[in-house]
């Protein structure tokens, strides 16, 4: 009878044993911890929802994944010791439990929690037991080691109400073995805030909440990394800052990697929380090809269009195909209603399918940060597979950002008013558009008509276009007096006006600080400008005619003023050497009657030596006064174009130019021309330089001719011959009274040899040990 009993016991206490194994077993592949503020940001209460997304392996931890009904939330300060207090919180876990593909349910748990106080706190999450044989972290065994995941909210009254961003795509796909493999997390911030990713350790809990780095390796480090999936050497890992793709270009070696990274929000150029993703790389060997998502353009639109943009993704295996998309503009808890639509006719349709994303936009959606929308498209083993049980299931994903501006500004005119202060004008304009409560109308001036370049995707006025804010009124008024603050307008400029419509940060109220931040902006109106006659010469040229040391030779030019008073006037054109030279001599006195035609806004500048020297000119205007020619004002100096040597290695040469105008040479084409030494003194253009701002004004030629329309010649850049260049500068004051509009100026021709100017290495010095002995031999 005991032999009998035994057997039953024994098999109690296996089951037993079996349980608990379980129930330790990893099961955790990924997660984060987000918080929503539940009290209005004025308050001085501050609940928030606390939030674990955990995503559960049930294949190999399933019992582990049914036993987690809660889990414990730790918050405390970011840098907590053993004596920091901190806050130990039980969650429950939120019914249902869906199961998402590959063998994975999505957890959420939830608490609300009220902080004590305004300040900057960590929220973490610890569980035991990682998966066991992960290749990059250690120490091993690595199932001894813990999951750990932490979360840095700032509460602070200067920010106004903060939140942090969701993570909206589940990091559950497979990477293969030769492929590319992309993640993106789906990040969304209902507030507006700007979103910046960076690469993280996985960690470890440490003490009261904080975290201690594992032992860790790239996970394109473990083994030799190989190729990309196109064939180019090494394959690369890393993630994207600014688009928050995580990028394995690709894989090697089969089995389990763990990586994290870390979602940065920021708030007017100040980081104000940051989320940390933990999550699990599985790599097989898949012998199956990855679906393709056709490249998507971004998109830029005024509010109130309807966005329809299709979407096509391939698979050249003809597996069958499911098209989805992810993103806060379906979420109507995180967007303002309409929200957006993805639908796809052929779902699951071999070899192609097609989706149309569809999205109402509206005033309620203008922000200045974009709208990310994620696309991704799984593959599954069609009819011809022959064993689908082996089938690998591989992805492709690609974002789209979205870009929603306010409508341009109506109908802005002047009109001069009679004002205490002296010179006035009297703005007026038509009823704007959207009227989002809080929302303001930015009023700019400029002391010239200036043309703006308009760009649909950086709406407002840009920087350097030489406007000024002056003023600010709620959205629904329609005027404005400029009185120059109180002390008057000067007369006889032309004041150029334009209206830009400022928006609240989406959820923020304009009683919180700073509401107007993140907010976005309109486009700017179209001009309005006094338009009064020009009083004053402006110089428009100064180009290099001629190289030489005593007979180079300079042409500037300038336009006459169009006020034709105090006639007959005077033109005294001087000049300084080197382009900032301020030693001016006067070089020449030219009569005028602003008669239009007249050779009179010219003058020829030779005996030079342009080629060591750039130079500075300035005209002073004189007009009649009381039968005296009386000095009016003078213009901005402007120099020649000056081209020197750059760096470059011994079979190229490097040029870089400089001129310091007062026209704008940045955002255009310049040209660079070299002697075609067959026909000497014959320059070829053989490039053309697409410039930013002064620091671009480079080019380095290898000897190939990039500009053909004036036929190609390709030279063999040869250390130590010489090579002769010129450069040509294109410019333009942006202002719609100075004609003509585009300025186009030479430097000198310079002449150098194709020698190496990259700075050698330091030499290193040795000394070898002194034999005494053979001295004396």
């Amino acid at each position: 009878m005991r032999s009998v009993l035994r057997i039953p016991l024994y098999l109690f206490f296996l089951a037993l044993l079996c349980s608990g194994f379980q129930a330790m077993a990893t099961h955790i592949r990924a997660g984060e911890i987000t918080a929503r503020r539940l009290t209005p940001a004025g308050s001085a209460i501050h609940t928030y929802e606390i939030k674990l997304t955990a995503y559960f392996d049930m294949q190999n931890g399933e019992g582990a994944a049914n036993a987690q009904n809660s889990v414990f939330f730790t918050i405390g300060p970011p840098n907590a010791t053993q004596t920091s207090t901190v806050a130990v919180l039980e969650a429950p876990r939120i019914q249902p439990i869906p199961n998402i593909g590959n063998n994975t349910t999505q957890n959420t748990y939830i608490i609300n929690y009220t902080f004590p106080t305004a300040g900057k706190y960590r929220i973490s999450f610890e569980e035991d037991n990682r998966n066991n044989n992960v290749l990059n972290i250690g120490p091993p065994p690595t199932q001894n080691l813990n999951f750990y995941v932490s979360t840095i909210l700032e509460i602070n009254a200067n920010f106004g109400k903060n939140q942090t961003p969701v993570l909206l795509n589940a990091p559950i796909d497979v990477a293969a073995v030769g492929q590319r493999y992309i993640h993106n997390p789906g990040a969304f911030d209902a507030d507006g805030d700007s979103l910046a990713y960076r690469m993280f350790i996985p960690q470890r809990s440490g003490v009261k909440g904080t975290g201690i780095n594992l032992q860790y390796k790239d996970p394109n480090m473990v083994t030799p990394p190989g190729s990309t999936e196109a064939g180019a050497s090494p394959a690369t890992f890393g993630i994207n800052r600014i688009t928050g793709d995580l990028i394995w270009d690709a894989p090697v070696t089969k089995g389990y990697y763990n990586v994290a990274f870390v979602v940065e929000e920021w708030r007017d150029g100040v980081l104000i929380g940051e989320i940390v993703r933990d999550m699990q790389i599985i790599v097989e060997d898949a012998r199956n090809d990855r679906p393709v998502i056709k490249p998507l353009d971004d998109i830029c639109v005024e509010a109130g269009t309807l966005i329809n943009q299709p979407v096509t993704a391939t698979d050249k295996n003809g597996d069958k195909l499911t098209l989805t998309s992810s993103g806060g503009v379906y979420d109507a808890s995180l967007i303002p209603p309409a929200v957006a639509k993805f639908t796809v006719a052929n779902q699951g349709a071999q070899g192609t399918v097609n989706g149309l994303f569809t999205w109402q936009t509206s005033c309620a959606h203008i922000r200045l940060e974009p709208y990310d929308v994620l696309f991704k498209v799984e593959d599954a083993p069609g009819p011809n597979v022959p064993n689908p049980s082996l089938f690998r299931k591989l992805v492709d994903m690609t974002t789209v950002n979205i870009k929603v501006y306010g409508p341009k500004p109506t109908g802005l005119r002047g009109t001069a008013v009679a004002d205490p202060t002296g010179t006035a004008y009297r703005l007026n304009w038509d009823a704007y558009k959207c009227q989002i409560a809080g929302a303001k109308i930015a009023i700019y001036r400029a002391e010239k008509c200036t043309d703006l370049q308009e760009d649909v995707c950086s709406p407002g006025i840009p920087a350097g276009s030489g406007y000024e804010e002056i003023g600010r009124v709620d959205i629904n008024q329609t005027t404005f007096l400029d009185n120059n603050g109180g002390e008057g307008l000067r007369a006889g400029v032309s004041y150029s006006y334009r209206i830009v419509a400022m928006f609240p940060r989406p959820g923020a109220s304009p009683t919180d600080p700073g509401y107007l931040i993140g907010g976005g902006e309109s486009l700017a109106s179209a001009e309005y400008c006094l338009n009064l006659p020009l009083a004053m010469p402006v110089i428009t040229n100064v180009t290099v005619d001629s190289t030489s040391t005593t007979r180079g030779q300079i042409t500037v030019k300038w336009i006459r003023p169009a006020t034709a008073t105090g006639l007959p006037a005077q033109y005294r054109l001087y000049r300084a050497t080197g382009q900032n030279g301020t030693a001016f001599t006067k070089i020449a006195d030219i009569n005028t009657n602003l008669t239009p035609g007249a050779a009179d806004t010219l003058f020829v500048d030779k005996g030079l030596n342009t080629q060591v020297n750039a130079y500075n000119y300035k005209l002073e205007y004189y007009t009649t006064v009381n039968g005296q020619l009386t000095k009016f004002d003078e213009t901005e100096t402007a120099s020649s174009v000056r081209l020197e040597q750059a760096a470059a290695q011994p079979n190229q040469v490097g040029l870089k130019w400089t001129a310091l105008v007062p026209w704008d040479n940045g955002n255009r084409v310049h040209r660079v021309y070299r002697e075609d030494k067959t026909k000497p003194g014959t320059f070829n253009r053989i490039a053309e330089v697409s410039v930013t701002g002064p620091q671009t004004f480079t080019y380095v030629d290898d000897g190939t001719d990039k500009y053909a329309a004036d036929g190609t010649v390709n030279v063999t850049i040869v250390k130590d011959s010489t090579y002769c260049y010129k450069v040509e500068t294109v410019g333009s004051y942006n202002n719609s009274q100075i004609k003509p509009s585009v300025l186009y100026n030479f430097s000198q021709i310079l002449c150098v040899s194709s020698s190496d100017t990259t700075r050698p290495c330091p030499p290193v010095l040795t000394l070898d040990p002194l034999n005494c002995d053979s001295l004396r031999a």
